[in-house]
């Protein structure tokens, strides 16, 4: 699967704050809608052409779940003037890598070239856009592959289903509740005519963003942006409907049986505010303080100290409309999932009634420091957050200036935020367990 790796907190790495470079860029819109960013780094002479469109799985029919994911996939088959199969081969052909990725609110297409190859890297995506061959042949090779891919890395992947199962519960009415590789059944059952109008409604150069990063010649540049994508219709508007779910009040307890493991597995799931919220920031934090990594409270007090668990492990879920602090852990010896429910419990209860020790606090700032200047330490990179930024947060320059709100946040928001989001009767509980078997 062309899938997008959520980026994760690195492991900290010294006390020195770091100071990110600024991130120069410019934006504008073409007739079409499309918004355009450009970001000129004449540095070394590598380019990324990358566009993102505002299509998920959120925005899918409920009866027809999947298909912002299988796009990912059927829009690398070719178009008019590239026959299938060639895609990749250009791109090799031209000293380039790409790939592409979708989630819960948009997907995400990229190619990094040489410089000289920048005009490659802009028609394959106007192309993309404008020329797809939506056709059974694509459409049924594909079916092929995302059924393999969801048998690879859900149906018969050790806890590869917890995604899915947790949304299920999190959510009761918002879109999210489906995960983002969707039903099987309602992708077998597609019709092509249901492909095509998928494509009509969301790959439309209004629901789109274009970055172009690296070097390049900024007028050049913009004059092939205008000569290919320019005659690029616009697409009818998109009707976007805001689906509000109701505070979850009471623990929603679930359980699974999954047949590829042998060592249960407890995660505790809490619903948070869409990623472009302050307290999304603030749970961010916490999240990194309690569960990212080796150096996290939980980590060293379970597996380094009490050694009750295996493993203790965070999942990231930061998403447009509402975002989810997720934290599990797997027991060791004769330890239970319990135990180490009891443990994550106790932790929390200390972050909500005590502030986080100045020196943990400074720590945790350096973290973020250091994460922020490696997430824009690439062009891939940069490509990547100018998109995300525009679209998902409405604000192209948090790039340089995202910082300043984790700079910004206090010791005591910590504690307020944590109370706030991580009770006990606000989560779900998902006991994920080995398959049960007969008896007999």
């Amino acid at each position: 699967m062309r899938r997008f790796i959520l980026f994760t907190l690195l492991a900290f790495g010294g006390t020195a704050l770091l100071s990110a470079q600024q991130v120069d860029f410019e934006e504008y819109k073409l007739d079409n809608g499309l918004h355009v960013i450009l970001h000129q780094d004449n540095s070394a002479p590598v380019v990324t052409t990358a566009v993102m469109y505002h299509i998920g799985s959120k925005d899918e029919d409920p009866q027809k779940t999947g298909f912002a994911h299988f796009f990912e996939h059927l829009l690398f088959e070719g178009t008019k003037n590239i026959e299938r199969g060639e895609w990749d081969k250009i791109v090799a052909s031209n000293g380039g890598s790409g790939n592409a990725n979708t989630f819960l609110d948009r997907t995400y297409y990229y190619e990094t070239f040489p410089s000289n190859s920048l005009e490659t890297g802009l028609w394959l995506e106007s192309e993309r856009l404008l020329h797809p061959i939506i056709g059974q042949v694509g459409v049924d090779t594909q079916k092929e592959v995302v059924q393999e891919e969801r048998r690879s890395r859900v149906d018969n992947s050790p806890y590869g289903a917890f995604f899915e199962v947790l949304l299920k519960n999190l959510y009761t009415k918002h879109p999210y509740r489906w995960g983002v590789i969707g039903s099987l059944d309602h992708i077998a059952s597609a019709t092509l005519d249901d492909f095509k109008n998928f494509k009509k409604t969301f790959y439309v150069p209004n629901n789109a963003v274009l970055v172009v990063a690296g070097d390049f010649e900024t007028e050049k540049t913009k004059k092939m942006i205008a000569d290919y994508f320019g005659p690029i219709p616009r697409g009818a508007e998109i009707k976007r409907t805001q689906v509000v779910e109701e505070p979850i009040t009471t623990t929603r307890k679930a359980v699974y049986h999954d047949p590829n493991i042998q060592i249960p597995a407890i995660l505790l799931a809490y619903r948070t505010p869409g990623q472009a919220e302050r307290d999304a920031y603030v749970i961010n934090m916490i999240s990194t303080y309690l569960s990212d990594g080796e150096s996290s409270k939980l980590y060293k007090k379970l597996v380094d100290e009490k050694k009750i668990a295996l493993q203790i492990f965070s999942v990231p879920i930061d998403a447009e409309d509402y975002s989810s602090y997720v934290v599990g852990g797997l027991p060791v010896g004769e330890n239970s999932i319990q135990d180490i429910k009891n443990e994550i419990d106790a932790e929390i209860l200390k972050l909500q009634s005590e502030l986080i020790s100045e020196r943990d606090f400074q720590k945790l700032q350096n973290k973020f420091e250091n994460n922020f200047v490696n997430a824009n330490s690439s062009i891939a990179g940069i490509a990547n957050s100018l998109a995300e930024n525009y679209m998902l947060r409405d604000n192209t320059n948090l790039i340089n200036t995202e910082i300043d709100i984790y700079r910004s946040i206090t010791r005591e928001e910590i504690m307020e935020v944590a109370k706030k989001y991580l009770k006990v009767n606000q989560r779900v509980e998902l006991e994920y367990l080995p398959e049960q078997k007969d008896a007999n």
